[in-house]
């Protein structure tokens, strides 16, 4: 398989985490790729985004209906797309998606937030108890201490 034939979804949920994974955008210069976030007012007319998926909060009341919702959209995204790589710089709308790509055996690559120096996100702790993630990289070398096995390389930024 040439290099540009291999499919890379970039998911991430919206705010700082989606910042951090429009730095990987530069890997459309050598794999297809394609975006998936969630919709908020501020990115609805984004036009590097090619999916999106409903905003969600662990602390909303209609926290359960809203993350089946994104685990369905995912799937028809992911059946449309059918991606080789999953990178998703966290956090909870992008859990179904890696959950999809690794019940397939698709390389899920995680990488933890920047803004986390001192202890995991939720969604990073999920993801590498549940070994859900290939590859999983850390921006500091600090939070090796939470995620022993973790890849530390630097920041994306």
């Amino acid at each position: 398989m040439k290099k540009k034939d291999k499919k890379v979804c970039l998911i991430s949920s919206s705010g700082g985490h989606f910042e951090e994974l429009l730095t990987l955008a530069p890997l459309s210069e050598y794999y297809k790729t394609f975006i998936v976030t969630e919709k908020t007012k501020y990115n609805k007319k984004d036009t590097r985004i090619d999916y999106f998926t409903l905003q969600v909060n662990r602390k909303q009341l209609s926290f359960i209906p809203r993350f089946i919702c994104i685990f369905f959209k995912s799937l028809l995204v992911y059946i449309k797309e059918r991606p080789d790589v999953i990178i998703s710089t966290g956090v909870l709308a992008a859990i179904p998606m890696m959950m999809i790509g690794h019940f397939f055996k698709k390389k899920i690559i995680f990488i933890e937030s920047f803004a986390k120096i001192t202890s995991p996100t939720q969604t990073g702790a999920f993801v590498y108890k549940k070994k859900i993630a290939d590859r999983f990289y850390v921006q500091w070398e600090s939070m090796k201490e939470f995620y022993p096995d973790a890849l530390f390389l630097g920041g994306v930024f």
